[in-house]
């Protein structure tokens, strides 16, 4: 993931997570795009759980790097404004 360990806002569990989330949009074979959709929004959460402290850095930094991964994946050029349901 494109997160820099050394400034990284999040802890080991935060990053844990975000690694297993990107690899999983990246690589799972069965995954489908709602499912895809509905495990960033569940990151987000967790993330805002967590380290609340860092959900800035989170939705400015890091969604639109999950969202482009997935997009990418299943050919879509462009994901609507607006959150996720």
């Amino acid at each position: 993931m494109a997160i820099d360990r050394i400034r990284s806002p999040f802890d080991a569990r935060c990053e844990l997570m975000l690694d297993v989330t990107r690899r999983t949009l990246e690589c799972d074979p069965d995954l489908k795009l709602c499912e895809g959709l509905r495990l960033i929004e569940a990151t987000h959460k967790a993330i805002a759980r967590l380290a609340p402290g860092s959900i800035t850095h989170f939705e400015n930094e890091v969604l639109p790097q999950l969202r482009s991964v997935l997009m990418e994946r299943f050919g879509v050029s462009e994901l609507p404004a607006g959150p996720l349901n």
